[in-house]
């Protein structure tokens, strides 16, 4: 049975009490009985994120909660480091810089382990960096306050979650212009914008919203026409996009959508569904 992603916003709470994404996390991987890995390869501070969060997730029950550095590409095509995936029951990735995690894990032994995980049974985790390098297409950054082919960079992700574009701190660092920009350029992904303590649950072909915020979603499958100008030699960033007919979703908890059909519903249709 293919795992679950747990896919963050960023800024998850650590607080008792006010700790439902991670205590899910936690519950999924097998609760008690869950070995946990924590990789902070996305962090400037990796040994502070790994004491972080091996606290919190004790705190909430996990027994065993193992630290997976990866500093190279060497370390993560050693084998030492697979023995430690194959051994998870689940895989948490911090936040930090989510270009650290391809250049070092893409292609390499863990990553092939990660996926061969997931595809058993495992649950896959991350926070902010952590969330962005699930897709396939990751966004890189960006801050214009505009709707244009300059207003974000993007480049190859994880591809856990094919078929999506991923973007966090999302409410709260106001990029919807970014998230626009991007699923213009890329109308076959979907747009997930998840905000701070909020979080995805993927299982199979939808998900549902966990947390204190909300996910906005993007589909432009259906526009009737995108216009995306491409950078000239007056200007290097290039210019403002036209977007006709997208459609847009504001999920909070308690809400589900499927991917396949790019619908939303609540859970009292989920569980009819069923």
């Amino acid at each position: 049975m293919p795992g679950k992603l747990l896919v963050i916003g960023g800024a998850e709470s650590h607080d008792a009490g006010d700790d439902e994404i991670l205590e899910r996390f936690v519950l999924l991987a097998g609760g008690s009985d869950a070995h946990l890995v924590v990789i902070a390869t996305a962090s400037e501070s990796p040994g502070e994120r790994e004491q972080e969060y091996a606290e919190v997730l004790h705190r909430l029950g996990a027994q065993r909660v193992t630290a997976l550095r990866l500093a190279s590409r060497e370390d993560a095509n050693g084998e030492p480091a697979v023995a430690v995936i194959e051994r998870a029951s689940g895989v948490f990735f911090t936040g930090g810089d989510q270009l650290r995690i391809t250049t070092v894990l893409g292609g390499t032994k863990v990553d092939k382990a990660l996926h061969a995980r997931l595809a058993e049974g495992m649950i896959l985790a991350g926070t902010s960096a952590g969330a962005a390098m699930m897709s396939s297409t990751m966004i890189l950054g960006g801050s214009l306050a505009t709707v244009s082919t300059g207003s974000v960079r993007t480049g190859p992700g994880m591809e856990f979650l094919p078929g999506v574009l991923i973007d966090m701190h999302f409410a709260e660092r106001g990029r919807l212009n970014r998230l626009l920009s991007a699923i213009a350029m890329f109308p076959h992904e979907l747009g997930l914008g998840i905000d701070e303590n909020t979080a995805i649950l993927v299982d199979g072909d939808s998900f549902e919203v966990l947390g204190r915020g909300t996910v906005t979603v993007i589909d432009a499958g259906q526009a009737r026409d995108i216009q995306c100008p491409t950078a000239g030699f007056t200007d290097e960033l290039g210019g403002p996009i036209a977007l006709y007919g997208a459609q847009l979703h504001v999920l909070p908890a308690g809400h589900w959508f499927d991917l396949t059909e790019r619908a939303p519903k609540r859970k009292a249709e989920e569980d009819h569904a069923y």
